[in-house]
């Protein structure tokens, strides 16, 4: 399989998209398979990996980048309706 989103960081929640993907596409790393997508997401997005409980730190590059604002189901589509950066 051709490998469609990057991961930076061993820990990292979420992955960015390599190009525009639509629901039901399974996310693939150099690291492997991941989840299927939940919905259409656009190149440069991010992708959660894992389960992220409300209220939980979301890691990209190994650290924090914002707290989950509601569950995060592997999968979906992670940006500012279910996560509150540092600065908002």
């Amino acid at each position: 399989m051709t490998i469609n989103a990057l991961r930076i960081h061993p820990d990292d929640d979420v992955a960015c998209l390599l190009r525009d993907l639509d629901a039901g596409t399974q996310i693939v790393t150099a690291q492997g398979m991941g989840p299927t997508l939940t919905a259409a997401i656009r190149m440069g997005h991010k992708v959660a990996l894992n389960s992220v409980p409300a209220g939980a730190p979301v890691r990209k590059y190994g650290q924090p980048i914002g707290t989950a604002t509601e569950v995060i189901a592997p999968g979906d589509h992670v940006h500012s309706h279910n996560l509150k950066g540092a600065t908002r």
